[in-house]
């Protein structure tokens, strides 16, 4: 099999048998709080390293 080749007979059954209980609820995983960072630099700093990246 060369790349990107597959053995169609492994793809026939695609199935899956789940139980409801087994699932996670979403609401059971809220998170009502907040995130701060700082990002320690000016606008302007941030704007003249990134001219520096593209330059090299």
């Amino acid at each position: 099999m060369g790349f990107g080749s597959y053995d169609e007979s492994e793809q026939s059954d695609q199935n899956v048998d789940f139980d409801e209980e087994d699932g996670v609820e979403t609401s059971e995983s809220n998170h009502e709080g907040e995130v701060d960072f700082e990002i320690g630099a000016s606008n302007d700093e941030l704007l003249d390293k990134l001219k520096d990246i593209k330059e090299e």
